[in-house]
């Protein structure tokens, strides 16, 4: 079959690279994919031509779409694949309003009782601000809408709180996205990821074939810099699985959250065939849900698929087909460490048409992958020529993730980094802690 990917991260990379393992896939149709899918093997790029995807997909002969970001789904594109008759892995646009409305989210979890940080939603500043006041800090301010990753400020005191619903809803940062908040309070802790397979309809519902598998843990590295020092971003790199995610804690997840969870998108009646990311905090009062994102996660995705031992099409297939329930999940033993390289000056401005090279037969060594976020193919005719060119450009902040495999931590991170040594080009900053105690840490 051909499969139809939309998006053009570093998590579409990866989708990308493990579908095309699949003996079933004949080829990958990235739209618009990036200079790390361009070269992958059985994939091809092709532009969004105004965004009509449903219409590629028919031209290109695609019998599934994968959509990868948030914002597609959360304006609906997964109702227009089934529309058209093509099956597509991603919630519609209902059910992606967990994401897309991080007030609607809190409802949710709220109703069914999800683990959760206790919050409060505002769309008027005099009042939010107020709250704060009473509350304290530390505490958390979020845009209620799609902001990037960027959307959520960890204040540690109330002016930074206050000088965040300020930015947010009367300089408008985020646009619209912060002209309604969710203020929670502060929980800490260790943050962790999971990433879960979904197929969920009335229909399945009503068989007893609804359901949510979760996949290894995985941990992201929100801070720029070693330590968990420096702002935010929109991850400096991944690890998984967590040896803190206990069989203990994982019960407790199950229970207290992921279950919830189901029994909420049972009874909304959701139509959701696709992923959900978990973002965790794993508290001394148990795991607590800190949002819900609708696709799965970048880099964690990164981490996390080079681990499956399963043909992830065939998952494909499974969830939007509804026979999920049924399909065996196996996975390799050991780790993989995926530190992110990024632009200088990143998250702030940088420069983008910056060469990228790698000593090629040095990385190899390594078995590390590399997978292309901000980087396109480079068409100029005039760059020099050199042994290590890659034939690829940066063109965003986050520019690759190096994912390497090892029979335990210790061995995933010297190759990762071994490999990571390998790449470079002019600015090229990463962190050199990931999935180092405390490099994560959220107090």
């Amino acid at each position: 079959m051909k499969v139809l990917v939309v998006g053009n991260g570093g998590r579409e990379h990866a989708i990308a690279w493990k579908l095309a393992e699949s003996k079933d896939v004949k080829e990958v149709v990235c739209v618009p994919g990036n200079g790390g899918t361009a070269y992958e093997d059985k994939c091809v790029n092709i532009a969004p031509e105004g965004g009509n995807y449903v219409e590629i997909a028919r031209r290109e002969g695609c019998s599934l779409a994968v959509i990868g970001p948030e914002n597609p789904l959360a304006e609906g594109l997964a109702d227009e694949f089934w529309a058209a008759g093509i099956p597509a892995v991603g919630p519609k646009k209902a059910a992606a309003q967990l994401e897309a409305s991080k007030g609607f989210a809190k409802d949710f979890m709220k109703k069914y009782s999800v683990a959760a940080a206790a919050s409060e939603t505002f769309t008027d500043e005099a009042k939010a601000l107020e709250y704060i006041r009473q509350k304290g800090a530390p505490i958390v301010v979020k845009a209620d809408g799609l902001a990037a990753g960027k959307g959520v400020v960890v204040a540690k005191t109330v002016g930074e709180a206050e000088a965040a619903v300020r930015d947010m809803m009367e300089d408008k940062k985020f646009g619209e996205s912060g002209s309604t908040l969710v203020i929670e309070d502060y929980l800490t802790g260790n943050e962790v990821s999971i990433l879960a397979a979904v197929s969920v309809t009335p229909e399945l519902a009503a068989t007893g074939k609804a359901c949510i598998i979760p996949f290894l843990s995985a941990r992201d590295h929100k801070r720029l810099r070693d330590g968990a020092e420096g702002p935010n971003t929109g991850g400096m790199g991944a690890v998984a699985p967590v040896e803190d995610l206990t069989p203990l804690i994982q019960s407790q997840f199950e229970k207290n959250i992921l279950q919830p969870t189901l029994k909420g998108l049972i009874d909304m009646q959701a139509d959701y065939r696709g992923f959900i990311f978990f973002g965790l905090m794993l508290t001394e009062d148990g795991p607590k849900c800190l949002e819900y994102n609708v696709r799965l996660g970048d880099p964690e995705t990164q981490a996390v698929l080079p681990l499956m031992d399963f043909d992830f099409a065939a998952m494909c297939r499974a969830i939007v087909d509804g026979t999920l329930k049924d399909f065996t999940f196996d996975w390799r033993p050991g780790c993989v460490v995926a530190p992110v390289a990024v632009s200088g000056g990143y998250p702030g401005e940088y420069k983008k048409g910056i060469p990228i090279e790698c000593s090629r037969d040095t990385f190899m060594k390594s078995g590390a992958k590399l997978f292309i976020a901000g980087a396109n193919p480079d068409r100029r005719g005039d760059r020099v020529q050199t042994d290590n060119a890659m034939g690829l450009i940066t063109s965003g902040g986050r520019v690759l993730a190096c994912s390497a495999y090892g029979a335990n931590f210790a061995e995933a991170w010297r190759k990762a980094y071994e490999a990571l040594q390998t790449i470079h080009f002019d600015g090229m900053f990463y962190r050199k802690d990931i999935g180092l105690p405390g490099a994560a840490r959220s107090d």
